[in-house]
């Protein structure tokens, strides 16, 4: 491999020669090599997209030589639309607060311009990572006004997608309407449900989470681009801070705006300990959906069984015929991890000291990790699970008329003490309810049949009242 010498305040370092990283990124990469992963694409995209606009409103203030401000809006383009994404190398887990992936990006968008007008990697003279790329910015501005960036595309397509997991639990919702089935609380039978009201409620805690979700992008449209080291903006042109937002709003399709206070966005990261919250949320929400469906398809044969789930692949290796729910324990451990990321993300952000959070590309790593695997999940679960669900009302039924559940809608018509005796002589005689309560002529099958129906047993009301009121 042919090298090039490259130098920093530390002294000299070979670079490979066709790398488009430079110095710096090189010295991250040794100084750091932690995880194996990377920066998080999107992390790159958004910075590079605040590159690209912060060339272009230094153009516009007469700060930027236009040739040289042109290559580099090219190549920041570039890099935003995907471009070397092999010359990003620095892992996530660093010190200095960002500045490892500032000058990653500030590198190969230096020597991709370079490129451009003509030159040879390496070759800064024609422009500069710092000079001309990094000109009238900090790290401690770029990188947490692109976190926002990445965030706020990451969330609103995460809404999206829980919008689409919302509609096909309504869906099942309205399929399952009819199929009555044993309630549960605590794991021990109670009173009669719908399975369509089990999944409306699926239904209403995704509907909460789209929504929270959706607002929340609000609260990050606010960035401290423009406030340089600290949030005072020191070496930044007053032409270019009230230019560089809407240059970067007109890239990006956010509604995006300078915060009043610039110093408070570089010091505070409580914005993302509040969106990793929301995430969170509805981590909680899915694992419980994914923890009653496994349940719910328990068995086959020796579980509850009342719903099944589509087949997804074998799941033993010594268990001819066993098919495991595995959809939904995937959704399980996905939302575990963004508990466990959420976690960490509240000690980062508590972290920080005076100035500037130190840990924010800590968490920048688990926010875009949450979103990412989240959406995933939530895209996967609502495919290959949520939508060939299928009933099994014989089951739903059996249980149903196996227990003692039923007695509680049967109370007013009976009384509760003789309601209590009957369910006494069931478990001693070992018979089904239904048949005790026949043989004691208290009530007919024509009265069993008016009164455990579903519309009457899962609805507000004495179910069967019309039978009281004919009494009455």
């Amino acid at each position: 491999m042919q090298y090039r010498i490259e130098k920093d305040l530390l002294g000299e370092m070979q670079v490979p020669r066709d790398a488009y990283y430079g110095i710096h990124a090189a010295r991250s990469a040794g100084n750091f090599p932690v995880s194996g992963m990377k920066a998080h694409p999107v992390l790159i995209r958004a910075m590079a997209q605040v590159k690209q606009a912060a060339a272009l409103a230094n153009i516009s203030a007469g700060l930027l030589d236009r040739e040289i401000g042109a290559a580099v809006a090219a190549a920041a383009a570039e890099v935003a639309a995907g471009g070397l994404a092999d010359q990003f190398i620095v892992d996530p887990f660093q010190g200095g607060a960002g500045t490892s992936v500032n000058m990653n990006v500030n590198e190969v968008i230096a020597n991709r311009s370079i490129e451009i007008i003509g030159g040879n990697k390496g070759d800064y003279h024609l422009v500069h990572p710092l000079k001309h790329v990094n000109l009238s910015q900090s790290t401690n501005d770029v990188f947490p006004t692109a976190l926002r960036v990445a965030a706020i595309g990451m969330v609103l397509e995460l809404s999206d997608s829980l919008a689409g997991l919302q509609t096909a639990l309504q869906d099942k919702e309205a399929e399952f309407a009819g199929v009555l089935k044993l309630g549960r609380t605590e794991m021990q039978d109670a009173v009669p449900v719908t399975l369509g009201q089990e999944f409306s409620a699926y239904a209403e805690a995704v509907a909460r989470d789209r929504w929270r979700l959706y607002k929340v992008e609000e609260r990050l449209r606010q960035v401290n681009l423009g406030g340089t080291a600290v949030g005072t903006g020191l070496n930044a042109d007053l032409n270019y801070i009230f230019n560089v937002i809407e240059e970067l709003r007109m890239i990006t399709g956010f509604g995006l705006a300078r915060s009043e206070n610039t110093v408070d966005l570089t010091q505070n990261a409580d914005v993302f300990v509040e969106v990793s919250g929301l995430l969170k949320a509805c981590a909680v929400n899915l694992a419980k959906i994914a923890g009653d469906l496994r349940l719910l398809s328990s068995g086959p044969l020796g579980g509850l069984a009342e719903i099944n789930l589509p087949e997804a692949q074998a799941g033993s290796s010594i268990m001819p015929g066993k098919v495991n729910p595995v959809m939904t324990e995937m959704v399980t451990q996905v939302s575990y991890q963004v508990m466990g990321n959420d976690q960490v993300i509240a000690y980062a952000a508590s972290a920080g000291q005076l100035e500037l959070n130190a840990f924010l590309p800590l968490i920048a790593h688990n926010l875009l990790q949450s979103l990412e695997i989240l959406n995933n999940a939530v895209n996967i679960f609502n495919i290959k699970c949520i939508r060939g669900i299928k009933a099994d009302e014989a089951r739903c039924r059996r249980w149903l008329e196996e227990s003692h559940a039923f007695i509680t809608a049967l109370t007013p018509h009976l009384g509760y003490e003789p309601a209590a005796n009957m369910v006494r002589e069931a478990a001693l005689k070992k018979k089904r309810l239904r048949e005790v309560l026949l043989d004691s002529g208290l009530l007919t099958e024509e009265d069993l049949e008016e009164i455990l129906t579903p519309g009457e047993l899962t609805r507000p009301g004495v179910a069967g009242s019309r039978r009281l009121k004919k009494e009455g």
